[in-house]
């Protein structure tokens, strides 16, 4: 029952969402929470940002991938999806992680949404000044 294989995992962020990754050898199938990749991310622009980390380590179709995503949107879940893909491909070989690092995947994008403050109706809008 007990399977021989490698389980490598990792956690990636993006904007306020989390995603927890668990990568083995198999046939290349990506789940997300549950769902076929393809139908939970439906943009092509997501599918494809989702399988540049591989593409760029040269592991399309060897590792199966099972994803747990929470918080924000589809295109912050996306990235960090990303993050911890790369992240969990990087801690299964030391030559990959030169090749991801080089390409930009390990890093992580602290880009947030600013905060609004208060008394102005926005994060940076303010009320119309009237001097009389």
């Amino acid at each position: 029952m007990a399977k021989n294989t490698l389980t490598f995992g990792a956690t990636g962020r993006r904007k306020t969402s989390v995603a927890r990754v668990r990568i083995t050898e198999g046939s290349g199938s990506i789940t997300v929470n549950g769902l076929e990749a393809t139908k939970y991310f439906d943009t092509a622009l997501q599918q494809e940002l989702l399988m540049k980390p591989l593409e760029t380590a040269g592991v399309v179709g060897k590792y199966d991938i099972e994803a747990t995503v929470s918080g924000g949107g589809k295109s912050g879940q996306c990235g960090a999806m990303v993050h911890a893909a790369s992240r969990a491909l990087a801690a299964s070989d030391d030559e990959l992680k030169a090749v991801l690092k080089k390409a930009g995947f390990l890093s992580r994008d602290a880009r947030m949404k600013e905060r609004k403050k208060p008394g102005q109706p926005g994060a940076r809008k303010r009320f119309q000044f009237s001097k009389r």
